[in-house]
């Protein structure tokens, strides 16, 4: 077996404290999460709903700051970092995929892989459009690049979502339950790509899922419990 390293740590997170709410309805979401992510490595969180899945998510991904505790992305602290850096980072080290596609539908599959790398400025708008057709290819829609969101399934907007996701190269996959909205079939065709296309690239992937059938075919599985993994 390959040996691992800290240069394999793409996500750190240590004693990650939440509340939610106020006064008498405030509730203390996250108690003392902690966990590490490495490259080419898939972590399933499962749990109940309400035991703090989706916030862990969204601390994680930086689109919300925890009261205690901190994250680390590719080795730099960016739990307490300035709006500015959060959101550079999110865009340079971090694919997102929801439930729910949240696909610009007016726009082409093309154009919807496009965007992140149009907001990175990183490539040439030629070099942007060759990578977008290049991943609609990797998840099976080399044919449909022009198709509008509305002229595609549900499987196949969430895998343009995926492309997305993949658009800018990140370090990091971070995905609520993905699969979620999905039949059977297309869930098993959506966490197949997923996971594959990360692995091949090196990239971790936090998933959150209800579906036993997909956690167990994660690498690790990350059991929470009222805010807390547990064993």
């Amino acid at each position: 077996m390959a040996s691992t390293t800290t240069d394999d740590i793409v996500l750190r997170c240590s004693g990650l404290h939440r509340h939610l709410g106020q006064g008498e309805g405030r509730v203390h979401v996250l108690r003392g999460v902690s966990f590490e992510a490495r490259r080419g490595e898939v972590y399933a969180v499962v749990g109940p709903s309400g035991c703090g899945k989706s916030t862990l998510l969204y601390l994680l991904g930086l689109l919300d700051r925890p009261d205690k505790g901190e994250i680390w992305i590719n080795g730099r602290l960016m739990s307490n970092t300035l709006d500015e850096a959060r959101t550079a980072a999110r865009g340079e080290h971090i694919g997102f995929v929801f439930q729910f596609h949240f696909l610009m539908l007016e726009f082409s599959a093309l154009e919807n892989v496009m965007m992140p790398m149009r907001k990175l400025v990183r490539l040439t708008p030629a070099k942007m459009s060759e990578r977008a057709q290049f991943l609609l290819e990797s998840v099976g829609l080399g044919e449909k690049t022009h198709r509008l969101g509305t002229q595609l399934s549900g499987g196949e907007q969430q895998r343009v979502a995926i492309a997305r996701a993949l658009a800018n190269e990140p370090a990091i996959i971070l995905a609520d339950e993905p699969t979620g909205n999905l039949d059977v079939k297309n869930s098993a065709v959506v966490f197949d790509l997923l996971t594959r296309l990360a692995k091949e690239n090196g990239q971790a992937i936090v998933l959150v899922t209800h579906n036993p059938e997909i956690a167990n075919r994660c690498d690790h599985i990350l059991s929470m419990r009222d805010g807390q993994f547990v064993a």
